[in-house]
């Protein structure tokens, strides 16, 4: 932009510089016009021969010295002839304006000087924008890679979720419990309260009858517990009464429920098989302080319970 903006200004300098010497070259033309009709209409006498002065005439075959030029400027009088010695016609070809001369010769040099480096700096905008296009077109090819390589990456994501989609679904267990099926012990040990549901029976820590839709087997802190059934694990949550318990889906709307554990290591969602480790069991809550430790263990058919001793091996 400031080399744009220099040339300018040179171009108009020069453009001013044309356009006085044009003027003084006029004033002086017209000058000299009405310095020549002046002198037209002057006595002859009064005219000098200047060819002859600066020649010399033929017929002394001398030429005149600077004195004598004098003598005969001084005989003819200024006041009768305005003339300057030093004064050159317009149009005789020998005008020299020193200071003028100068000026447009170091002008001329400067602007030929800015036009033989101006191709130069035209070719390296050219260069400048054919490299920048070339750039452009590179980062564009390398986005449209970086593009086709990520779709690609998704493609084959999209591919192996879906793939992994129908594998799991198709490694997916079918749960048919049926009541003909049978149930393994979760944890070895003694039932301290039995199923009861068609009349109340005695909790120790409660001191109290209640009905009872589950077993409760004693067992001691810390043992394994494992899966009844093949199953899908569906909840895992805490229980103010049971601890943490863990529902599982049997199949034909069968479900057990297993009470009083720690160290959990199924989650929603997950499938089981028969002997696969739940947990641990944990210590009593305070509904079952005085029983001590045990196993809570239900089963269900459509929300109803059922007496798991039936099931059980």
């Amino acid at each position: 932009m400031s080399m744009r903006k220099n040339r300018n200004g040179a171009r108009k300098e020069r453009i001013i510089m044309l356009a006085s010497s044009a003027l003084v070259l006029t004033v002086l033309t017209v000058t000299g016009v009405f310095v020549r009709s002046n002198r037209q209409t002057e006595d002859e006498s009064n005219v000098v021969d200047f060819s002859a002065i600066e020649n010399g005439t033929e017929e002394n075959g001398e030429i005149l010295s600077g004195e004598e030029m004098g003598t005969l400027f001084t005989e003819v009088g200024n006041d009768d002839l305005d003339y300057d010695p030093y004064f050159q016609e317009a149009n005789s070809g020998h005008v020299e304006n020193t200071d003028l001369t100068k000026k447009n010769n170091e002008q001329n040099a400067t602007d030929s000087d800015t036009d033989s480096k101006e191709p130069q700096e035209g070719m390296f905008d050219e260069d400048k924008e054919a490299m920048t296009k070339e750039e452009i077109e590179e980062s564009l090819e390398e986005t449209m890679k970086e593009d086709e390589i990520e779709d690609s990456v998704e493609d084959v994501m999209t591919e192996e979720e879906e793939d992994t989609e129908a594998i799991a679904t198709s490694v997916q267990p079918v749960l048919d419990f049926t009541e003909d099926d049978t149930l393994v012990w979760p944890i070895v040990g003694d039932v301290l309260i039995n199923y009861s549901m068609d009349k109340t029976i005695y909790f120790p820590t409660l001191q109290q009858y209640k009905y009872n839709p589950a077993i409760v087997i004693s067992a001691t802190q810390g043992d394994t517990i494992t899966a009844a059934a093949d199953g899908k694990v569906i909840s895992v949550e805490y229980d103010p009464q049971l601890g943490n318990t863990v529902v599982m889906d049997l199949g034909n709307q069968y479900e057990l429920t297993y009470g009083q554990l720690e160290n959990v290591v199924v989650s929603e969602g997950s499938y089981v098989t028969t002997g696969d480790i739940l947990g641990n069991v944990a210590a009593p809550t305070k509904y079952y302080s005085t029983e001590g430790a045990n196993v809570y263990f239900k089963l269900t058919k459509d929300g109803e319970p059922i007496n798991p001793m039936s099931k059980l091996n």
